[in-house]
């Protein structure tokens, strides 16, 4: 069997050139090589002249550039899609492969030098649109016998005075008159010998060709939509790579964040790749809403891992991605979650990323969370009234009815009303005299936290342990020292600590990497 294979090409090429030696020409090469081979006529005729696919996809591309139908190479041919055009509609109940519109079945039988139904079998014509059949129906196959049938690649750049074609009725081939020249009129290119539209030649004075040109309108736009509806994606591929963002979303909550960040690489890795590809304008959008999603996990993972800098990079580069589709609940998260990184260093910047979130999202939780980072900035600021405006604003934006694809992923994207509770408590304990109203909030937080999410919910570690923590702080304040010590036990006790921290240092270090908090 690798015998075989390796010598088929010889084989391949003494077949033809005994044939011509024998005066056969194409027709009769590409007719012994379909049977012989078991090719499909498409193929046969491009094997008659010993072309591989490369140099077949080479001649046409340099033919339509010569004539001015692709003056700048926008749907060049390819090897890949000839080969797929060839073997349509293949062997299966299904066709398979690209389909040749009437328009392209012209162009080969041009560069060819063959007749349109040369080019197609029974097999074609089974699988072909009634309305592509009705334009092959109107060439006249025999007019290949009275015209210029000399196959376009004799026509190359060298541009021969003449060329054997086709042998006659008798056997004898004609020599051709000279060859079109780059840049001759469209009408007259478009006369194809073999493809009379209409059936009749449209060089004579009869008519204004018009008719010629609606066709040809219409078998661009053709050929145009079968690029067009080309998908190089599948459904079941998109709808895996929405699950591992969902995925990777509920486990950033309680997971080890670097182990995260290496799988959110991977199948950022897997969008890019897809990105690439045929697409339809949707299967783009979807991608682009994905890519900025896991960004911003990536944003929250690379923070929490001591890293901001490269949490406020990813941020923008999700914030690009989500703009190109303006998606504005998935800006105003990241508005939110770059207004988190800033908070601990720079609060007034955080308090005005947050005000620009609004400006994408007045309504939901995750509008309300925009509020309550505000108020939380402010409170640092020390502008209490604002802050206490913020909180009350949060309270009505969660009232308010919102739902949104990024609300559906869940996890870092959900806002849960324990965090709700959490995050106001802590804005109000920056307020002065305001110890009593700190630990109701912080306290509801903590029964919620303790309860379990709710329906729809998630929970993370983090911000459940800075509730406690805050509630502790403000029982200090307060003089409740019995209080603090219960409030901070569940702290204390966390079963895990990572990087082997001492417990007694958990109140001092927990608290910068976690204080956006978002999403949980």
């Amino acid at each position: 069997m690798t015998t075989a294979r390796t010598t088929l090409p010889a084989e391949k090429r003494a077949l033809r050139e005994q044939m011509r030696a024998l005066d056969m020409g194409e027709r009769e090469i590409a007719a012994e090589f379909a049977r012989r081979y078991r090719l499909r006529p498409r193929a046969a005729w491009r094997e008659a002249y010993g072309w591989s696919l490369k140099e077949a996809a080479e001649r046409i591309n340099a033919y339509t550039g010569d004539v001015g139908l692709d003056p700048g190479a926008i749907s060049s041919m390819t090897a890949a899609h000839l080969c797929e055009h060839e073997n349509w509609p293949g062997h299966r109940p299904q066709p398979s492969g690209r389909k040749p519109s009437p328009y392209l079945l012209a162009l080969l039988a041009r560069i060819y030098g063959c007749a349109v139904a040369d080019l197609v079998d029974v097999a074609d014509r089974e699988h072909m649109a009634p309305a592509d059949l009705l334009v092959l129906h109107t060439y006249d196959p025999q007019a290949l016998a009275g015209g210029d049938g000399r196959p376009a690649h004799r026509m190359g750049r060298s541009h021969p005075a003449a060329a054997p074609g086709p042998p006659d009725a008798a056997g004898r081939r004609r020599e051709h008159a000279a060859p079109l020249m780059p840049g001759t009129n469209r009408d007259a290119v478009l006369v194809l010998p073999a493809v009379a539209y209409g059936g009749k030649d449209k060089r004579d004075s009869s008519g204004p060709g018009i008719e010629r040109e609606v066709l040809m309108v219409a078998h661009e736009s053709s050929d145009h939509a079968e690029r067009a509806e080309r998908r190089d994606i599948g459904e079941a591929t998109l709808e895996q790579l929405r699950a591992d963002v969902v995925r990777l979303s509920i486990d950033l909550m309680t997971a080890e964040p670097f182990p995260l960040l290496r799988e959110m690489r991977r199948v950022r890795g897997r969008i890019y790749f897809a990105l690439d590809r045929q697409l339809w304008p949707r299967d783009q959008t979807e991608l682009y809403f994905l890519l900025a999603a896991l960004n911003c996990l990536m944003a929250v993972a690379a923070s929490d891992l001591g890293y901001p800098q490269a949490g406020e990079e990813l941020v923008r580069a999700g914030w690009a991605y989500a703009s190109a589709i303006d998606h504005r609940p998935l800006m105003a998260h990241l508005r939110l979650e770059l207004a988190g990184i800033a908070y601990w260093p720079r609060p007034r910047q955080s308090r005005d990323l947050a005000e620009s979130g609004l400006r994408y999202l007045p309504d939901g939780p995750n509008a309300a969370q925009l509020h309550l980072q505000y108020a939380r900035a402010a409170a640092r600021l020390g502008d209490a009234p604002a802050a206490r405006r913020a909180i009350a604003s949060a309270a009505e934006a969660r009232e308010r009815d919102h739902h949104d694809d990024l609300m559906e992923i869940g996890g870092e994207f959900g806002f849960s009303r324990a965090t709700h509770h959490y995050m106001a408590g802590s804005a109000v304990i920056e307020i002065p005299q305001a110890e009593m109203t700190a630990i109701e909030e912080l306290q509801r937080a903590a029964e919620l936290y303790a309860a379990g999410p709710g329906r729809g919910e998630h929970h993370g570690y983090g911000c459940a342990a800075l509730a406690h923590v805050d509630l502790a702080a403000a029982q200090l304040r307060a003089g409740q020292l019995d209080a603090a010590a219960a409030a901070l036990e569940p702290v204390l006790s966390l079963a895990r600590v990572s990087n082997d921290l001492e417990v007694g240092s958990l109140f001092l270090l927990v608290r910068p990497p976690l204080a956006a908090c978002a999403g949980v």
